[in-house]
């Protein structure tokens, strides 16, 4: 199974599926025009909503990452759109929040939250201020 959930996270699941999505299409795990499941054969596998399913990949059709053929399936967009700024923002803005909201809950300090996020840039060799 190439996606799964965990409804203990604390994160939404229809969230987790479309990370799950982006994620497999950034490591080529998912290639341009390749099926995905159906929302029902998702949903059954996963063991959650069908709705929940359609959600997400409603999402992922609205920002270009998946298409719908009607009668047909679900497919990896063509061409994965490129966004704004402000669009790249308002997609990263949740994971901010969960981040700040399991930091806080573990009585971190602001200073050791933004630590941890530091370092896990620095692991992918990104410095924070070459970001722009």
């Amino acid at each position: 199974m190439l996606f799964h959930v965990n409804a203990s996270s604390g994160f939404a699941i229809h969230l987790q599926i479309e990370t799950q999505v982006k994620h497999a299409i950034a490591a080529g795990a998912l290639k341009q025009g390749q099926a995905l499941p159906s929302v029902r054969k998702l949903a059954a596998e996963l063991g959650i909503n069908p709705t929940t399913v359609a959600r997400a990949y409603q999402n992922l059709e609205r920002d270009g990452v998946i298409s719908t053929i009607p009668g047909s399936g679900t497919y990896v967009a063509a061409n994965v759109p490129r966004f704004l700024k402000s669009e790249k923002l308002r997609r990263l803005q949740p994971y901010a929040r969960q981040i700040a909201v399991e930091g806080s809950q573990l009585c971190l300090t602001d200073d050791d939250i933004l630590k941890i996020v530091q370092d896990e840039l620095a692991k992918l060799g990104e410095r924070v201020g070459d970001r722009k």
